[in-house]
């Protein structure tokens, strides 16, 4: 699995401000979730249990992630072209999580769409809220972020592990 230190080092990142290092935590969460899937799929892990895995991690992660994103840190950028990708990508990954099914294909797109946004958010769009949100708007993301975290569970089927 992925490390921060390692997510740090393989985009680059060595601007990055110390005040959203904490939410920026989650994507390495979720390329652990990407890793996850892959793995499972190459195992001939049962689709199924996958599936679950993508509805909890949705639920306890990708959501309030999301949300966070959408309601206090991309309004700090403005409408953009990067902020308006950014939204398309969460409708994009919503809608493979809310299909419903296991089908193998779908659960393949769902992992290399969330790596990639993960990547364009880490590169371009923490980079600008970096260099542009004042202290007060990184405390406001600190503090709803550790609300968010603190309802967290850990999953207990680690079919990526069989």
């Amino acid at each position: 699995m992925i490390a921060y230190s390692q997510l740090i080092k393989m985009e680059n990142i060595s601007t990055l401000s110390p005040d959203t290092t904490k939410i920026r935590r989650e994507h390495v969460e979720s390329l652990n979730f990407c890793s996850r899937i892959r793995t499972g799929l190459s195992n001939d892990v049962e689709p199924n249990r996958i599936r679950q895995y993508t509805d909890w991690f949705k639920e306890n992660h990708l959501e309030p992630h999301f949300q966070l994103e959408e309601k206090l840190i991309f309004p700090v950028l403005g409408q953009n072209a990067r902020v308006k990708r950014a939204l398309a990508n969460h409708r994009r990954i919503n809608r493979l999580l809310n299909c419903g099914c296991e089908n193998e294909k779908v659960l393949n797109l769902l992992e290399e769409e969330l790596e990639s946004y993960i990547r364009f958010e880490e590169k371009t769009l923490y980079r600008e809220i970096d260099k542009i949100a004042h202290a007060k708007e990184i405390e406001e993301f600190e503090k709803h972020h550790e609300y968010l975290h603190s309802l967290n569970e850990e999953w207990k089927d680690k079919f990526w592990l069989d």
